[in-house]
């Protein structure tokens, strides 16, 4: 399933759409190149989910938690960017331990953090070249069936 997505205001609404659908346990990986929208998109999800503190790119720390606001499901932000690969650096980072409180959304997380639970949303984001973008999900386990439910 694409969506198209013309401005950040587009990507923004999406992410507040995906955020008020994510409940504890939950994880979404979002997929594509530099500057694609991936944070922006976040920034949506975590106004959908009601947390609080800013959203920027944890790439430098890695993760962020995002506390839970009245819908009581915090959320955590992680970059796997830097980590390459590195499984035991994602282990460290004790995401499973959060499964039970939060949403976890991972950047650069595909092929690696797919791990933390074979329930997961694949987003997938590209930039064309007239600055659109194309949102492509990619359900697995329970989200094949709440995926119609999102973009309904």
């Amino acid at each position: 399933m694409s969506i198209e997505l013309p401005t950040a205001d587009d990507t923004v609404a999406f992410g507040e759409s995906l955020g008020r659908a994510l409940r504890a346990g939950d994880v979404v990986l979002l997929a594509g190149p530099l500057g694609a929208g991936k944070t922006v998109l976040t920034r949506g999800i975590a106004a959908g989910l009601g947390v609080s503190g800013r959203v920027s790119s944890p790439t430098f720390v890695l993760a962020r938690v995002h506390p839970a606001g009245e819908r009581g499901v915090a959320l955590v932000h992680v970059d796997a960017y830097r980590l390459g690969g590195d499984l035991a650096q994602l282990d460290d980072l004790d995401l499973d331990t959060d499964l039970e409180s939060a949403a976890v959304v991972v950047e650069w997380g595909e092929g690696s953090a797919e791990r933390l639970s074979s329930d997961h949303l694949v987003v997938r984001l590209d930039r064309r070249p007239d600055d659109v973008r194309e949102l492509t999900l990619e359900p697995h386990g329970s989200w094949v069936e709440r995926v119609p439910e999102l973009v309904g």
